[in-house]
């Protein structure tokens, strides 16, 4: 499938919460997001909602319009715009979309760009497909602590 890289949609960042993981051989229970991580992850899952509706309404060039410099180096506008639109119309109309994952990475520099991401999830149901695909948006915290969008991938 092709790959779709980098939308933004700019969604001013909250406390950032890293959830780090056990290296014990049984995993304990996880923790319970506090309040401020749990307003940041709604944040994300909104400004993720909001860069799939823009790409449901054909404005896949707005989204690279906002597009963090890191998309704008890797991907030009209109390679962009034919990867999504030609992704999205092999796939027909979308339905139904349910939050599936989130998560929060740091990168070292050396396979994506150094800093903080973030990925959200959706498993969507789309007319020509018989099981839900996975709509997968990803955002950068940018040097200007504002998160805008640096991919939109369908698998």
């Amino acid at each position: 499938m092709f790959r779709k890289s980098l939308l933004s949609v700019v969604l001013c960042t909250g406390a950032f919460a890293a959830y780090a993981q056990s290296s014990s051989p049984v995993a304990p229970a996880a923790p319970q997001p506090t309040p401020e991580q749990q307003r940041q992850n709604q944040q994300m899952e909104r400004a993720a909602l909001q860069v799939i509706q823009m790409v449901d309404q054909k404005q896949a060039a707005q989204v690279w319009d906002g597009a963090s410099t890191v998309t704008k180096q890797i991907v030009s506008r209109d390679a962009f715009v034919r990867g999504v639109d030609a992704d999205r119309k092999t796939v027909g109309s979308p339905g139904a979309r349910n939050l599936a994952l989130l998560t929060y990475s740091q990168s070292d520099g050396r396979k994506l760009p150094p800093g903080l991401f973030a990925n959200v999830a959706f498993a969507t149901h789309f007319a020509n497909e018989k099981q839900p695909v996975r709509e997968l948006i990803s955002f950068h915290l940018d040097n200007d602590h504002v998160w805008r969008v640096t991919g939109y991938s369908l698998r």
